[in-house]
């Protein structure tokens, strides 16, 4: 069998030595350079010829510069000769740009996956894009992760006999249905309209919350503009309490901070998708490792098994 091989680039290097060492194989150096007419160089510093290449870089600010760094990762690879080269995405922040809902408008969503498969991605591991469709949007196999399952685990050691799960808008009401499930108790939804990156409103809650312990899932949380807003409509329905869960947790414009001094937020749950900051983190917030997770989908793809397998397990 083909050898694994596995390269960060500079978005999160902490998570990938994580997974790394659940694979229980090194992580490989790579240098990145800027020369002085400010482009940037990637050298993938271990052999890659026939190997199994697994490159582990989520889209975080700045984007733009870990997009193209990931983007020369891949040439690198393939010029160097690599058999398979996979991008393990634990975030695809332009997963957001999934439609055309203004005139003359990219769909960046598409357009970056079609830069990542020219060159060089033979195959992607993402976890909880931004919706379905940005899977089809790579012409390259995808395996999409979620999750769901470690947020559960964790909410699973308090009670749960009053609790309910809320999404702050219907489009994410199928994620929040599952996880629902999951956790054996019913979902509720807030019915949402966006008039701009930061502006929200939510008319009413769908469901019923009144006096219910809520856990408010959403895949991401960057302004916190939505979680805020649905906050108010949970307050008007005289909730019992109220915890907030999310994979992404980029909390950029001091999101954190906000959420965390609303009074009645229990507690912030997130994972280690992308970094958060030891500076910028509360006593509210819990961090969970997506680096097990990651690391046996890793071993599935290079061993030719079933990822979806990961969820049927339960």
């Amino acid at each position: 069998m083909r050898e694994i091989a596995v390269f960060s680039g500079s978005a999160h290097p902490e998570l990938a030595v994580e997974v790394c060492a659940h694979l229980g194989v090194p992580l490989l150096p790579a240098r990145v350079d800027r020369f002085a007419n400010d482009c940037l160089q990637v050298q993938l510093q271990a052999n890659c010829r026939e190997r199994d290449v697994f490159l582990i870089q989520p889209m975080v600010a700045p984007v733009q510069e870990h997009l193209v760094e990931l983007l020369l990762m891949l040439d690198a690879a393939r010029g160097a000769s690599a058999a398979r080269t996979t991008v393990v995405m634990p975030h695809y922040a332009y997963a957001r740009s999934d439609k055309k809902d203004a005139p003359r408008i990219s769909i960046g969503g598409r357009l970056m996956a079609d830069l990542m498969v020219t060159a060089g991605a033979s195959r992607v591991l993402a976890m909880t894009l931004h919706s379905p469709q940005v899977h089809g949007f790579f012409s390259v196999p995808v395996d999409h992760l979620h999750a769901l399952r470690e947020l559960a685990a964790h909410f699973r050691g308090s009670d749960l006999s009053n609790a309910v799960v809320v999404s702050p808008d219907l489009g994410n009401a199928k994620e929040a249905a599952a996880f629902a499930r999951l956790l054996g108790i019913p979902v509720a939804a807030g019915a949402k309209q966006r008039f701009s990156d930061d502006r929200v409103t939510i008319s009413s809650v769908i469901g019923e919350v009144t006096g219910r312990d809520v856990i408010v899932l959403d895949d991401e949380i960057a302004k916190g503009s939505t979680v805020i807003e649905l906050l108010h409509r949970l307050r008007e329905l005289n909730v019992a309490s109220i915890r907030i869960a999310c994979t992404h947790g980029l909390f950029s414009a001091g999101a954190l901070k906000r959420l965390s001094e609303e009074p009645d937020v229990q507690e912030i749950v997130c994972t280690n998708t992308v970094p958060i900051p030891a500076e910028e983190r509360t006593g509210k917030l819990r961090v969970l490792t997506i680096a097990p997770a990651l690391a046996e989908a890793m071993r599935r793809i290079h061993n030719g098994e079933s990822v979806s397998a990961l969820f049927d397990q339960g």
